[in-house]
């Protein structure tokens, strides 16, 4: 039977390959470690270490060193599982979404959660598209509110509602671009967006790595349009504010707008800012909630999915 703490001793002295290092990151004598790496050897009647200098693996432990992790991961989350069967009175549940969407969706969702579930311990991991998705393919981040589709492998998606990116476009901007022909520009954005009617125009963008950046440039290419960016900004709400006193035409989630209405019509007597809808099929998404599939998914997670999707 396999001594889950020797094993946990053999991987990080075969991380280490020097005793003396190993039994310091683990807190025990050199003596000790050497017991319980002598220890696994007799239990399985190999040889695990070459005893040179600098200390190699045999064949043997670097058949184990490559199992090691496995196991060991595999054993955490047996333990959380069975904790989570036992009782669901306590648990941990990292959320990862941008500063403005859980500005959204957290005011309507989170209060739910922790009204039915208290003893969860709640944290959020705020950042665009692309440093969430790393966050939750390595672990540390259990569960991503994003649009789809989420841009790492075996990530497991479920959707919640549908999302659409309108164009911010302010009367400022079109009155100079198109003195002699204001009404009937703007009339044309309402009726269908042309990209190609503003590429002379100045833009206002979020930096590169969110969502919102990554479907405006994939029009933009689709288009053929090199855009005149005059502004790159990583808040999104800095970009809508901007435009609002006139500075360039910026892309915006429709989310947004219909959760603080009272917000954008302050905006819009400062500067006329018109919201028109894309003719493009990427700037029309699904919402989703994306969690690793190899990962362990705890009832907490469960129970913040169907929430998510009751209640937004």
């Amino acid at each position: 039977m396999i001594n889950f703490l020797n094993l946990e001793y053999f991987l990080v002295a075969a991380e280490e390959l020097n005793f003396t290092k190993a039994a310091r990151r683990l807190f025990i004598s050199q003596q000790s470690l050497s017991n319980h790496i002598s220890n696994m050897e007799k239990e399985f009647d190999v040889v695990l270490f070459n005893r040179t200098t600098p200390l190699t693996l045999t064949y043997a432990g670097q058949a184990l060193k490559a199992r090691a992790s496995k196991i060991l991961e595999l054993k955490d989350e047996t333990y959380h599982e069975l904790a989570d069967i036992k009782d669901f009175s306590v648990g941990q549940l990292v959320i990862g979404l941008s500063h403005t969407r859980g500005r959204v969706i957290l005011p309507e969702l989170l209060p739910v959660y922790r009204d039915q579930f208290p003893g969860i311990d709640l944290k959020l991991v705020e950042g665009n598209s692309s440093e969430l998705a790393v966050g939750l393919l390595h672990g540390d981040i259990d569960l991503v509110i994003d649009l789809l589709p989420f841009k790492v492998e075996n990530i497991e998606t479920v959707p919640l509602c549908e999302e659409e990116i309108l164009l911010a476009v302010p009367d400022a901007v079109l009155e100079h671009a198109f003195p002699d022909r204001f009404d009937e520009v703007k009339a044309q954005l309402s009726r269908r967006v042309d990209l190609n009617l503003l590429k002379d125009c100045p833009f206002l963008m979020i930096n590169e790595g969110n969502r919102v950046r990554t479907i405006a440039d994939e029009m933009f290419e689709e288009s053929q349009i090199t855009p005149k960016v005059v502004l790159e900004t990583e808040n999104i709400e800095t970009v809508l504010a901007l435009a609002a006193k006139g500075m360039g035409i910026t892309f915006y989630p429709k989310m947004f707008i219909s959760s603080h209405a009272d917000i954008h019509s302050k905006l819009r007597e400062i500067a006329p800012l018109g919201f028109f809808s894309l003719d493009y099929q990427k700037a029309h998404g699904v919402l989703a909630i994306g969690y690793h599939k190899g990962h362990y998914m705890s009832r907490a997670m469960k129970e913040f999915i169907r929430i998510a999707k009751e209640t937004i």
